[in-house]
């Protein structure tokens, strides 16, 4: 008869007690899983960062406004980048507007951005 000794998945110490057990603590657990995401977690935080950076720059030129143009050196300059928006929205007259959260730009004519908030922003937890 051979007995199987089992290692702990990210430290490799040998484990006591059950035979599916996978690590020795829930450190070595939490490490080995941490480790494992870390890629796409650091990933998904270049992006949060950016879209909050753009959240932050349009709300910067809108102000107290319910909207406001101004000219699309203005968000080039404070380092806005136009990649990155949670969603976009399509008016009646074809103009996209694109969407950082609840605040919108849309490129309109003579290098002119047009920045407008969503009027019934309701949070919701469906």
């Amino acid at each position: 008869m051979s007995v199987t000794i089992q290692c702990c998945a990210h430290c490799s110490k040998q484990l006591h007690g059950r035979t599916d057990k996978r690590f020795c603590n829930d450190h070595c657990r939490n490490d080995f899983h941490n480790r494992q995401n870390a890629i796409a977690a650091q990933y998904m935080r270049q992006i949060n960062r950016n879209l909050k950076k753009n959240r932050r720059i349009l709300s910067s030129l809108l102000s107290a406004r319910q909207s406001a143009r101004i000219h699309i050196n203005r968000l080039q300059e404070q380092g806005f980048a136009f990649g990155y928006f949670t969603h976009i929205h399509t008016t009646r007259t074809g103009l996209l507007y694109f969407y950082c959260y609840e605040l919108g730009y849309a490129k309109i004519r003579d290098e002119q951005v047009m920045i407008r908030k969503v009027r019934n922003c309701a949070v919701s937890d469906q």
